[in-house]
This record gives C-alpha cells, structure tokens and sequence, in this order.
C-alpha cells in the first residue's frame, strides 16, 4: 500500500477534499493510505507530525494554486523536501494544478503535471472530470511504483507475528498512529449568500470570457468583426459580423428565478423581447456549487452536468458560436 501525502494551501481545502473522494477507489482497493495535516489530533506538534508522514509518503501530491506558491510553508518546507525525495527515487512526486497560477517556472515546472496538459481543474468545463482524471495519474504512478507489490511480500521474520491480536497492536500505537477512517468529510451547508456570491462571481466571469473570446475571434479570422457591450451590473451582450453582416448576437444577464438568482442567455442584445433560449440554476452538492443548464436548447444532454463557472462559460460560448458554425 502506498502512502499517499497532500501537500496544499488551506485556501484549497474544499479541492482537497473533493479530490480525496475521487480517490476513494485506490483507498477501498488497498492501494493508497493519504495523509494530511488535517489528521493531527490535539496535543500532537504540528511540524513533526507533517515531517514524519511527508519521509514516509510513496506519492506527493502538490495541490498547486497561487495560496500554494505564496506559502512559505508549503514552498520552502513540503515542497523543497518532496523534490528532494522524488530526485532520490525515494518518493513520486506529481504537481495537481487547481486553480491558474505561474506554476511553469517553479522548480516542479519540469515535472509532468496532473490533470492532463497541466490544465487548472477549476478551469475545466466539468471539475469531476478533471479530478477523475488525477485519481487515474494516481492510480498509474501507484502501479509503477510497485508500493502494493512490495506491501503484499511478507518477509520470513515477520511470518511469525501473524497471529498477534489487533488488540495488542492497537495498543502498541501511539496517539498519533491511531488507525481511523480516512471518511471523515461532513455535509457542508451553503448559504443564501454563498449561492448569491457564487453566481456573481459567475456572471463576472462570463462577461470577461466572452469579452476575450470575442477578442480573439475577430483576430483569427480577417472577414470577422465582434462588438462586445456591457449593459450594466447584470447584463451583457456579444454580436458577431462577417463582411459588415450581423451572422450571431446573444445577451446574457443576472435573472431572479424563483426565490434565487440564475444567469439567463437569450439570442438578441437585450432580454427584452426576445425571450429566454437557456438558463443556468446555482444548485449544489454535498460538497460544492456548481451552475446546471436547464438545457433548452441542447435537448436535454446538458442536463446532468455540474458546470464551473468555466463549463457554464463555455456552454453558452457555443450557444452562440452554433449560430456561426451552420
């Protein structure tokens, strides 16, 4: 069995926690035991325990993010002493970009990064996608590693001890190597104000993706020309010309369903008028918010998907960019 040891920011602790559910399968499957600092118990000292179980560790994970890069502990104490291990085969190291950050020139810049092509998790369209994708970068440097192969073979001297009762070894562990769960995560509870905050932040993204995405489409294609308008505080539009010809045009706002805000996309500049073609409702999991399209103009397909504000970016993108594509 592997050990497993998360090296990350507090700042980061909700991606933490939903990147170890994703890892569930290698943890029932005996092939990683993860550690992080949140295992401490009270009365334990804080730097030794770390130091312990960081020497101990077959695989560290480096949840990379710009909190990461500007903590001086997670930099110079776990991170510095991690490559020095991966550098001496005694340890695997593997960087898990979270969020955006210049992480290419830091000293783990050279190290095959997870997900795939070092893409930011929160900048995937589908965030369960990208953490799955980290648990099989997981569960392939475990199987190189050999860590379960090793674990299995049981050397002649310790053949004897077979029989030893659980009792006794529970009893010979001290307080900071007690065996427990690695499920403790609870059910968070989110606010109306955490839904609110949540879907601004997410209007405010969508408005400087589309602002940069209209940017770079007219820079890619001569005969096109993009106009992008900022209403006011909740609403934006987007209009696409070819040769002087409107081809494509979308406004996108804050709108109140029901007892709670949402982001509503219509086909035309201004919502008035024109109706709703599609909307994106702020629902959550036991762990997390997330935007969910009702799917009005995809049929249904988009219906399951538990978008960032990213994915939810992206969705309405082509929304607008299927008027272009005809």
């Amino acid at each position: 069995m592997a050990k497993l040891f998360f090296s990350y920011s507090h700042a980061d602790e909700a991606l933490r926690n939903r990147l170890e559910t994703h890892l569930t399968m290698l943890k029932r499957q005996g092939l990683i035991e993860p550690w992080h600092d949140r295992r401490i118990t009270a009365g334990n000292e804080f730097d030794a325990s770390i130091s312990k179980h960081l020497e101990a560790a077959n695989v560290i994970l480096l949840l990379v993010s710009s909190d990461f890069l500007a903590s001086e502990y997670c930099y110079s104490k776990e991170m510095m002493r991690a490559l020095e291990r991966h550098e001496a085969d005694e340890a695997r190291v593997i960087p898990v970009i979270l969020r955006s950050c210049d992480w290419h020139s830091s000293p783990f810049g050279k190290l095959l990064a997870a997900p795939r092509d070092g893409k930011p998790v929160t900048m995937w369209p589908n965030e369960d996608e990208a953490l799955t994708d980290v648990a099989v970068k997981v569960r392939e440097a475990v199987k190189e590693l050999g860590t379960l192969q090793d674990s299995s073979a049981i050397h002649p001297s310790q053949s004897a001890q077979r029989g030893t009762s659980a009792v006794a070894i529970g009893a010979a562990l001290t307080a900071s190597e007690r065996l427990r769960s690695s499920n403790l995560r609870v059910k968070r509870e989110f606010s109306e104000l955490d839904h609110d905050q949540f879907v601004h932040d997410a209007f405010e993204y969508m408005a400087r993706f589309f602002e940069g995405s209209l940017e770079e489409l007219q820079k890619r294609n001569a005969d096109i020309r993009t106009r992008y308008q900022r209403i006011d505080a909740r609403q934006f539009a987007a209009s696409v010309y070819r040769n002087g010809e409107k081809l494509a045009e979308c406004a996108i706002s804050l709108s109140n369903f029901g007892r709670r805000e949402g982001i509503a996309f219509s086909y035309g500049t201004s919502m008035a008028g024109n109706g709703i073609n599609e909307m994106l409702n702020v629902e959550h999991d036991s762990q997390s918010l997330y935007l969910k399209p009702l799917g009005m103009q995809s049929f249904g397909q988009q219906l399951d998907e538990k978008l960032s504000h990213q994915g939810a970016a992206e969705h309405l993108w082509t929304l607008l960019m299927e008027r272009l594509q005809r």
